[in-house]
């Protein structure tokens, strides 16, 4: 058995890595809430919209906006070879998000009746609180995969079931699970 202190240098760079990836998320999400915020109150404002029609419009909105921020900035280095695929699963989980996010508001609203402009405008802010776990999770696993390293392949043999041999091997993720490896976040394709 290993001691802990061991663990520490090989586990400080994943964290910090992870730590950058959240950043980069934050910023982005962070430009995302101020369009969303922005569309929302404009769209309240001007057109004569229900709040939870309006409150969509601007989460559309503000997921174009982010699919941008995140393909180019955040997650710039990750996969790239099926775009396609990307942007149908990226749709996908923004289309859950978005549930999250408006049913926050839509029960606020009509649920208990809070409907002052800034009881909508909280409600909205919870719900994309709330819709941002979710989607920082589902595009950081599935939408905007990590490309392995060059030369990280498997190298040992399998234990018949398909998993490694080599358990001593620092790229073996068993070998030190407290490292951070974002290439493991997500299934295969």
């Amino acid at each position: 058995m290993r001691p802990l202190r061991s663990l520490r240098p090989a586990a400080a760079p994943g964290l910090a890595a992870l730590g950058r990836e959240f950043a980069k998320f934050g910023t982005v999400g962070g430009l995302g809430i101020v369009v969303n915020l922005a569309v929302f109150n404009l769209c309240r404002t001007v057109t004569g919209l229900p709040v939870v029609r309006c409150s969509v419009i601007a989460t559309l909105v503000a997921i174009a906006f982010n699919y941008l921020g995140l393909r180019h900035f955040a997650y710039r280095d990750r996969d790239r070879s099926r775009r396609s695929r990307q942007v149908a699963l990226f749709a996908a989980f923004s289309a859950v998000g978005l549930v999250i996010e408006n049913g926050v508001l839509y029960a606020a609203t009509y649920t208990f009746g809070w409907d002052t402009p800034f009881q909508n405008n909280l409600f909205k802010f919870l719900g994309i609180g709330a819709a941002t776990l979710f989607r920082f999770w589902s595009y950081r696993a599935w939408v905007f995969r990590a490309l392995l390293p060059a030369g990280a392949g498997h190298t040992g043999g399998t234990d018949g079931t398909g998993g490694p041999t080599d358990h001593g091997e620092p790229s073996n993720s068993t070998s030190n699970p407290a490292a951070y490896h974002p290439e493991t976040t997500a299934p295969p394709p």
